[in-house]
């Protein structure tokens, strides 16, 4: 198991993270992500644990000091993580960061980061009201509303085009895709594409990793009960898949892509020397939790080895 500790210190973490910025969310998110996984995989041997909270940790030692300037916002990483002064749940608080999130989750908003970063907080609060405290519970909400006017966020299309934001984008001529009827659908179409895709070297709009985490906060947000909440938000994951489908393939600029010799369930893969460039730091660790939420999602696993496989290009 992950030190329980850990997940009050993510909450905090994501309830400070409004003051610097909707970005500064990735560091409290990572360590929420990383606590349920180390709950909804109970059974992995204490080795793996230790390896993801040895990366929690760097985490919150500001590591990936990237989302945010730490002079300007006046607040470092580890500041982001400091505990907040004693106070009495009021449990039915929490509903105000759904009310929130209900606001801007219908369209792609930054890689679907508003709806991660509120279903993590929200399935936090839910199994463990006694942390839904005043200070937590609006720092959460202040940190989903930041989202409100954001864009879908930015991807490279290569030397001669350069970067463009979502809003520049044109979904008229982008590759079909059926609308999902339904989470199975969207969760089967994201490892679909997850298996198909995977080794096409594109950059930007989060990424297979973005992806895969704003499709299974859906699904966590429909396992809390808020079932219209995550109906409300599905054709936001249709337009960020759609937008991640235009971009080209770059393998000749970027390099091909790479896969882990080694699986993040077995000890070995923590021992070696990790990348944690690019926000891997952050990602490997929600990833790793998005990931077997949308397995677990599907009664039909028949696809789970090849999504297994090609889920090692995301771990390497």
């Amino acid at each position: 198991m992950i030190e329980f500790d850990y997940l009050y210190q993510g909450l905090c973490g994501l309830a400070n993270a409004h003051r610097a910025g909707t970005m500064a969310g990735h560091l409290g998110a990572a360590v929420v992500a990383g606590y349920f996984f180390g709950e909804d995989h109970s059974e992995l041997p204490e080795e793996v644990h230790q390896g993801v909270e040895g990366e929690l940790d760097r985490i919150m030692q500001g590591e990936e000091a990237i989302w945010f300037n730490a002079r300007k916002a006046g607040l470092t990483p580890a500041d982001q993580f400091k505990k907040f002064p004693e106070e009495e749940p009021q449990e039915m608080l929490r509903d105000s960061i759904a009310a929130a999130l209900s606001k801007n989750a219908s369209k792609a908003r930054q890689s679907g980061h508003n709806t991660i970063f509120a279903a993590l907080s929200l399935r936090a609060l839910n199994d463990h009201p006694e942390y839904a405290t005043p200070q937590i519970v609006t720092g959460i909400r202040k940190l989903t509303e930041g989202f409100n006017n954001a864009h879908a966020g930015r991807a490279y299309f290569g030397k001669e085009k350069g970067w463009k934001s979502g809003n520049e984008v044109s979904l008229k001529d982008a590759k079909p895709l059926a609308k999902y009827q339904n989470l199975n659908e969207m969760a089967q179409t994201m490892l679909d594409t997850l298996v198909s895709e995977v080794q096409v070297k594109r950059q930007g709009f989060g990424g297979l990793v973005h992806l895969i985490n704003h499709a299974a906060a859906i699904i966590e947000l429909d396992n809390l009960g808020y079932h219209e909440l995550a109906k409300k938000a599905m054709p936001a994951h249709h337009q960020h898949l759609q937008l991640w489908l235009t971009l080209p393939d770059l393998t000749s600029e970027l390099g091909p892509a790479v896969k882990s010799e080694h699986h993040p369930f077995e000890p070995v893969y923590w021992e070696g020397m990790l990348n944690r460039k690019q926000a891997q730091l952050t990602h490997r660790i929600k990833t790793l939790h998005g990931f077997y939420t949308l397995i677990n999602h599907l009664d039909d696993n028949t696809k789970s080895p090849q999504a297994e496989d090609a889920f090692l290009y995301l771990m390497a």
